[in-house]
């Protein structure tokens, strides 16, 4: 079951056919401990649409939510932050982090900071080498229980973050750096871990970069990352959770203006956006 937020309310595809939801508020669904359960209960009193009204009609999957994130749970991601920190001296701390018990949890964005499918993303005027970060990411209860998935882009400043890793919410949280979506797959809170993610870059039409990971490659299990998020916290609206990156460009790479971003997560979908 796919949950879609649209600009006039939500709609829900279920077994091929695409229902309009009403009469629910937004934050409500995404509260639900059984998500899926409760709209499996209200779809025999819902109006099937065609799905084609909804394909350019959408907006971020999120309400009140927070965005938090992990890093260094991919070894490719270890790597090159510590490459990107050598000079300041801050490599091995992501070295140390990566077989640490504990992991490196950050907050990403609030809901303005949030775009949505076919949304502009932005890179700061102050960051020389800036790069997207194609995420597996989980929405949870306000109990704490993994209840969907989306695909969410963690924008990062790969300069400002190597200059000093104090400087990592600088180079992570600001207007437009993060962007989730299309749609939030609710099932019954398993996912496949050789799922792909596959990341490609344009530029010019042309594709500038593309490589494909597995979630077979994260190193941290998604329970253990919500735990220790939800440790001496609460989301009374509940929470979305970046898992962390596989998937690095090259140094030489950065982002420019009007480059499209798209990241597919199968079976939830392709998010589709443009720097600008």
């Amino acid at each position: 079951m796919k949950l879609y937020r649209t600009n006039n309310g939500f709609a829900i595809e279920h077994e091929g056919t695409v229902y309009r939801g009403a009469g629910i508020k937004w934050d409500v669904l995404l509260t639900q401990e059984n998500p899926r359960g409760f709209l499996l209960d209200a779809l025999a009193r819902l109006e099937q649409i065609d799905p084609e009204t909804i394909s350019s009609n959408l907006r971020a999957p999120i309400g009140n939510q927070e965005v938090w994130a992990a890093g260094v749970t991919y070894f490719r991601s270890r790597d090159a932050r510590m490459e990107e920190s050598k000079a300041a001296g801050g490599g091995d701390f992501y070295d140390r982090v990566y077989d640490a018990e504990r992991p490196e949890l950050f907050f990403k964005a609030t809901a303005s900071r949030v775009v949505g499918p076919h949304a502009r993303v932005a890179i700061r005027d102050d960051s020389k080498w800036s790069v997207p970060e194609p995420e597996w990411t989980l929405l949870i209860s306000p109990g704490g229980k993994i209840t969907g998935y989306t695909i969410g882009n963690d924008m990062s400043s790969r300069d400002i973050e190597g200059e000093n890793p104090l400087y990592l919410p600088q180079a992570k949280v600001y207007n437009r750096s993060c962007a989730l979506g299309p749609c939030i797959l609710l099932n019954d809170g398993t996912f496949g871990k050789n799922a792909e993610i596959k990341l490609e870059i344009f530029r010019a039409g042309q594709s500038a970069f593309a490589e494909t990971t597995t979630l077979a490659s994260l190193k941290r299990d998604p329970k253990s990352l919500v735990d220790y998020l939800y440790r001496n916290n609460v989301f009374a609206q509940g929470s979305f959770l970046m898992t962390g990156t596989g998937i690095v460009p090259p140094d030489s790479f950065t982002l420019q203006v009007n480059d499209r971003i798209e990241i597919t997560i199968p079976p939830i979908g392709t998010l589709v956006n443009t720097v600008g």
